[in-house]
């Protein structure tokens, strides 16, 4: 039976990515769970998992250390699940941390074919352990996944995995007496397959990790941004750029440390002859200005329907906020807008505030943005450090990520004793 296709949001409409049931079935019937094999393909299955318990602890670091000789600090634990075209998914295992091993013919070494996600465990200000929207990185790494022919599987199923491995790990590795803290998961799934040759994967492994990461959404200044150079792309309509897959990141590193050499933070990727704006560096790009026209003022960012941009976890946590909390200051539009239209605003005193979003940058105010020679100075907000609705956004989320308001996006974490 093929997974459930739910939109992120719950909600059918053209800017969703296309992830149907009808294609994923196919993508199951190719992986042989269909057409006669029913009987020997076996689906993942989280209530199956396994657990074998580390016997060398680590200590947890102090607050604020995230890595240890230019390697992440990651939690004693780690979940795996391999599969195969003819038997499916095997019984997932929680177990110690550490390396394993992997073909030099593999498939992901040659060929690209991984995929991963990035979500965070928040410990509480009220103790309890929480994850902030899960439903919607299981699905997004389902359609990831589908886009580079690994193996499909219950998104739900994902979801029910990262509970139970927080549940095991989070309660030593974001300790109650830390709350207002987070710890950064990764799930990922890869092609294993040791034979060379350009061709779906036969063979995959799903895992899931977690280490530390540092805070970034609040940058000395706010953030700067260099525009990319005029002969890289980053994406490009009918590509990948919509899907969180490797070959996505390897590319920019380039143009992001030649910039960052400059004295800028991140990379604003524009796309095309016109210049649009799409993502900044890994994250969403957001501008607030007032309409040149209507004078409203309006929360713009690229749209999801030309499949260039990565449908955000936090982007659309964001738009939905601002609609419902903002309607009659603020007017959401997701549409193309190019990087003239940007200096433009600037130079007609139309810009108000700009921000980036994402998992690891959380939401980010942005002061400055460099393009082929000019300076867009951006209102950083009285007290510099983000304008107003970059502000009450970062305010809303860490709110309900923490446990100051209860709200359906915080799942809580059922902890092990």
């Amino acid at each position: 039976m093929a997974p459930s296709a739910v939109p992120m949001n719950g909600q059918a409409n053209a800017s969703d990515v296309d992830l149907t049931a009808t294609a994923i079935e196919h993508k199951m019937e190719e992986n042989g769970a269909t057409n006669g094999h029913k009987a020997t393909y076996q689906e993942l299955d989280a209530s199956k998992l396994t657990y074998t318990f580390t016997k060398s602890p680590q200590k947890v670091p102090a607050a604020g250390v995230i890595s240890f000789e230019n390697s992440s600090i990651c939690t004693d634990h780690m979940l795996t699940a391999t599969w195969s075209q003819k038997n499916g998914w095997a019984t997932p295992e929680l177990k110690p941390y550490g390396p394993f091993s992997i073909m030099p013919t593999a498939s992901v070494l040659h060929y690209a074919t991984e995929c991963f996600e990035g979500l965070k465990a928040y410990r509480g200000y009220d103790g309890k352990l929480r994850l902030f929207r899960p439903d919607c990185n299981a699905q997004r790494l389902l359609m990831s996944s589908v886009r580079i022919s690994l193996p499909s599987f219950p998104p739900g199923e994902v979801e029910k995995l990262i509970s139970a491995f927080m549940a095991v790990d989070g309660p030593k590795w974001l300790p109650r007496e830390r709350p207002g803290s987070f710890i950064y998961l990764r799930p990922t799934l890869i092609g294993t397959q040791s034979q060379l040759g350009v061709q779906a994967p036969a063979e995959a492994m799903m895992f899931i990790i977690a280490s530390y990461m540092a805070e970034m959404d609040s940058p000395p200044g706010g953030m700067k941004l260099h525009t990319s150079p005029a002969d890289m792309v980053r994406a490009w309509a009918g590509g990948f750029g919509y899907a969180k897959v490797g070959a996505n990141y390897g590319p920019s590193l380039l143009a992001t440390s030649e910039a960052r050499a400059r004295g800028f933070g991140q990379i604003l990727w524009l796309y095309g002859e016109q210049g649009f704006c799409t993502e900044a560096g890994a994250s969403n790009f957001f501008v607030v200005w007032k309409n040149k026209e209507t004078g409203r003022t309006e929360l713009v960012t690229a749209p999801l329907g030309d499949k260039i941009i990565l449908d955000g976890v936090t982007r659309r946590s964001v738009l939905q906020l601002v609609r419902e909390r903002c309607a009659d200051e603020v007017e959401v539009v997701e549409r193309q807008y190019t990087i003239d239209e940007v200096i433009e605003a600037h130079e007609e005193g139309r810009i108000v505030e700009s921000f980036a979003s994402g998992t690891a940058y959380f939401v980010c105010p942005i002061s400055l943005i460099h393009h082929r020679g000019k300076d867009v100075a951006i209102p950083m907000g009285k007290k510099n450090d983000g304008g107003e609705l970059t502000t009450k956004v970062k305010t809303w989320l860490k709110d309900i990520m923490y446990g100051r308001e209860d709200h359906p996006w915080a799942v809580v974490v059922p902890e092990e004793q």
